[in-house]
């Protein structure tokens, strides 16, 4: 039996992968998620975490927002906290450009489905939304669209299910 650990920076991306992660792994597949209070605390705490975790057969998933760094620079960070663990070999660490939200923007079809929005979907075509990843802001852009609907737990709780 193998497991696959998330260390996440917050508990919005946790409600995301719990709706998404179940339908592309395996049933026998145990999935657990570690959530952290904001990316200082998960940086803190990945090195012990890792060290800590004693169940065989166990991969590691790091995710984090980009936030206003530099990507490069910022999963070379993550990259050599997982060095210092011991468990790079079985490390992946991806980073959310440049935010979860960047996701959500990309499939606001999903978002009008799930925040009851009828008629968001028709903003996809626009070209500011054909590239969620451009979109520095993307969850105040994401709470504008949506005149403050949108809020992370719940929003991401909603959003999930209707997502491709």
């Amino acid at each position: 039996m193998s497991t696959i650990v998330f260390l996440l920076e917050e508990e919005s991306a946790q409600e995301l992968l719990q709706v998404i992660v179940p339908q592309m792994v395996r049933p026998e597949v145990t999935v657990r998620y570690i959530t952290f209070e904001g990316k200082q605390d998960l940086e803190q705490e990945i090195v012990r975490k890792l060290r800590l975790w004693r169940t065989p057969h166990t991969s590691f998933i790091i995710l984090r927002d980009q936030d206003a760094g530099n990507c490069k620079e910022v999963k070379q960070c993550l990259l050599d906290l997982v060095h210092k663990s011991g468990k790079m070999k079985n490390s992946l660490v991806r980073i959310a450009c440049h935010e979860l939200e960047s996701f959500y923007l990309g499939d606001l079809e999903a978002v009008a489905r799930g925040l009851n929005l009828p008629n968001l979907g028709k903003l996809q075509k626009k070209a500011l939304y054909r590239s969620p990843d451009d979109i520095a802001n993307a969850s105040e852009q994401l709470k504008k669209i949506t005149n403050k609907k949108y809020r992370k737990i719940s929003g991401s709780r909603a959003i999930a299910r209707f997502m491709k």
